[in-house]
């Protein structure tokens, strides 16, 4: 692999992480991606070139005169072309969105072509300014601009690509050993002074090159010599968790009592000074390569054909500067890898061809970039999070890694439903410490997204046009998903005992109202139907009482729906539908579709409102009750009410109760109408 350390040292032991399997042995949690870019792999006749930039890879046959095609792991569609053989290319790369072409072949010089639809196709070459000084390479930071890194300096140009010619923005001398570019980030890093150890970041933007304040790798030991001590195969340039860090693999620790490499990280701001954050121990010695993959840091151990993955956001040993992290899982190989064989489908009967994992003919670029020049392939390196869910047993360690990652959702909620069934079930606190960390991150977005809502019913957001709305990712694990994937699906299988499943909805709604966040009803739903199913009327009762489950329209509905099979549940739901006092039209409807008219009649006149209400309405439910002395009251009443309202106990045409006043007549007879009272 492409990073090579000093003398090697005597390999040792592997140590940290925890689980079930030795190394190589199942559990793999890192692969190859599926669809991988192959192309015509290196020979004395075929350069093969990547671009970290566009990650793009570049098959140069005979300098271009026979043919050259570039291919990345976005786009499909390769680009083929030829250019004339004017040497040996030491380096080619497109401008970002494949518009301009740049090739150097020379120390001196870069040669730049148009790829821009009825452009001529004329080459045009730009020298490097400083005199004596050699080209060690370039880098594109925008669509047109392109900075050449010298031994003696960086000259950042502006491309007129109509004009054929290049602009130089601003140059700065200084002695350069060798470079680096994170393309994410638009930053370059140089190595200078004699040992290499001083590195000097530059960042680009819109035309713009900042110097950021420079820092010093600290080595292992005091060289013995002087000359270059730091290699660029032993640093590396990532953005982690939205920070610029550089990675330095350093094979030999500072401490005397302490054996095996490690990877030191400095974070790099904007604005201020580089420090040294964190400490990666990897307890072992050899030859390592980095990678950068869904903000964990992957380090590849050749000997071994193993790795390990670490996440500085896990908790770590701080010495008060730095904090000092082992490797989250213990070591294991990347998933073993099958080479598609070419060709017809009657020639290809053969079985594929299993991948040479950790070759040293591999080479990694970041984030997570390998390819194999011999083979042909570049990868994408990929996290698997299903086997970590075996190799982590800490559940609340588990969930403070996954809900870092990517794509968790359906694995957190897998994780959640293992945990409340057998063979996998866990204790109460066990699974309060697992909803606590669930609804921290739930609750962060809804603060997030609510303080956006502020600021943009304010108006505020206009004069801030930096201003996002949050970004949902899958770590928002939701009521409903919980709802939906876990707990109603818990309880319908009705295999835990029906105490755990109460304690276990009761759990969540504690944790919910923990971080105040508002409990959706189908929750206390789920909490009333468990109880119903168990005959855990008292329970219910209590629950309602002590207003652990929290009023709302749809669960007084619910209560009243249990009337039949739990008399008291009338009563409960009444009280709750009071407490909620915007309810009372709906009380009254929901009493009135349940025939309960005279139940309804009573709450409106306990609230003073039966002056107001439709006679129709009231004389329509009474007559689908299908019950002649239930209509006969509700008929006296409103007879009683107009005589006292109106002085006349007849209705008016306005109330539309005609067919009513026919029905009485028929059932009861004309002499059963209230005779108007006169004084």
């Amino acid at each position: 692999m492409s990073r090579e350390p000093p003398p090697p040292g005597e390999e040792e032991a592997p140590g940290g992480g925890e689980g079930r399997a030795g190394a190589g042995e199942g559990g793999c949690y890192l692969a190859l991606c599926a669809r991988p870019v192959h192309f015509e792999k290196a020979n004395p006749v075929n350069c093969v070139f990547f671009d970290e930039a566009n990650k793009q890879v570049f098959a140069v046959r005979s300098g271009g005169a026979t043919g050259v095609v570039v291919k990345g792991l976005e786009d499909r569609n390769p680009i083929s072309f030829r250019m004339e053989d004017k040497g040996e290319v030491k380096c080619i790369k497109f401008s970002l969105g494949n518009k301009i072409l740049a090739v150097q072949r020379t120390l001196k010089s870069v040669d730049f072509l148009n790829f821009i639809p009825d452009s001529p196709q004329l080459e045009y070459t730009q020298e490097c300014k400083t005199k004596n000084a050699n080209i060690l390479g370039f880098c594109w930071t925008s669509s047109t601009e392109i900075v050449f890194i010298t031994d003696q300096g960086i000259e950042f140009y502006q491309v007129l690509p109509e004009k054929r010619s290049l602009k130089l923005l601003k140059n700065q001398s200084i002695n350069v050993n060798w470079y680096m570019y994170c393309p994410e980030s638009s930053v370059i890093l140089l190595s200078t002074t004699v040992l290499g150890n001083v590195l000097q970041p530059f960042y680009f933007k819109s035309g713009t090159m900042s110097k950021l304040s420079k820092f010093e790798i600290e080595l292992p030991a005091a060289p013995k010599s002087s000359k270059l001590s730091l290699s660029e195969r032993d640093i590396a340039m990532a953005t982690i968790y939205g920070q610029l860090y550089v990675l330095y693999l350093r094979h030999h620790s500072r401490t005397s009592n302490s054996t095996g490499a490690e990877v030191v990280l400095y974070h790099l701001p904007r604005e201020g000074s580089c420090k040294k954050t964190h400490i990666l121990k990897l307890n072992r010695t050899g030859k390592f390569a980095l990678n950068v993959v869904d903000n964990l840091v992957v380090v590849h151990h050749q000997d071994t054909e193993t790795s390990v993955i670490f996440d500085i956001k896990l908790k770590g040993e701080f010495d008060g500067s730095t904090t000092i992290h082992q490797f989250v899982l213990p070591p294991r190989s990347i998933q073993p890898y099958q080479i598609p064989v070419a060709g017809p489908a009657s020639v290809t009967s053969q079985s594929p061809v299993l991948c040479k994992l950790y070759s040293s003919s591999w080479i990694v670029f970041q984030p997570d970039i390998i390819i194999s020049a011999s083979e042909g392939y570049l990868w994408s390196l990929q996290v698997k999070l299903e086997p970590v869910v075996n190799l982590l047993l800490d559940k609340g360690k588990l969930m403070d890694f996954l809900l870092q990652r990517k794509e968790c959702k359906m694995v957190i909620l897998s994780v959640c439903s293992q945990m409340l069934s057998e063979p996998e079930r866990r204790s109460l606190s066990v699974i309060a410490t697992v909803f606590d960390k669930l609804n921290h991150e739930y609750k962060k977005y809804l603060e997030a997204e609510q303080s956006y809502t502020m600021v943009v019913e304010a108006g505020l957001s206009r004069s801030n046009p930096l201003l996002k709305r949050p970004v949902r990712t899958q770590a928002v694990i939701d009521q409903s998903d919980m709802y939906t994937h876990v707990l109603s699906v818990f309880t319908e299988k009705k295999e835990a005992p029906h105490k755990f499943t109460i304690a276990v909805l009761m759990e969540y709604i504690r944790s919910l109202n923990q971080f105040q966040i508002a409990v959706q009803h189908y929750l206390y739903e789920l909490v009333i139907k468990t109880l119903v199913q168990h005959n855990l009327f008292y329970m219910l009762h209590q629950f309602l009482q002590y207003h652990v489950l929290s009023d709302s329209k749809p669960l007084a509905c619910l209560l009243l729906s249990l009337e039949s099979i739990y008399p008291p549940a009338h009563q409960l739901s009444l009280d709750m539908l009071k407490r909620l006092s915007t309810a009372n039209d709906e009380i009254v409807e929901v009493l009135l579709s349940k025939h309960q008219v005279l139940a309804a009649l009573r709450f409106i006149r306990g609230i003073g409102g039966h002056d107001s209400i439709s006679a129709r309405k009231f004389l329509d439910a009474a007559k689908q009750a299908d019950d002649d002395m239930l209509f006969y009251t509700i008929f006296r009443f409103f007879e009683q009410r107009n005589q006292r309202l109106r002085g006349n106990p007849s209705f008016t045409p306005g109330e539309h109760c005609e067919e009513h006043v026919t029905f009485f007549k028929q059932v009861f007879g004309e002499q059963a109408l209230m005779k108007p009272t006169t004084f």
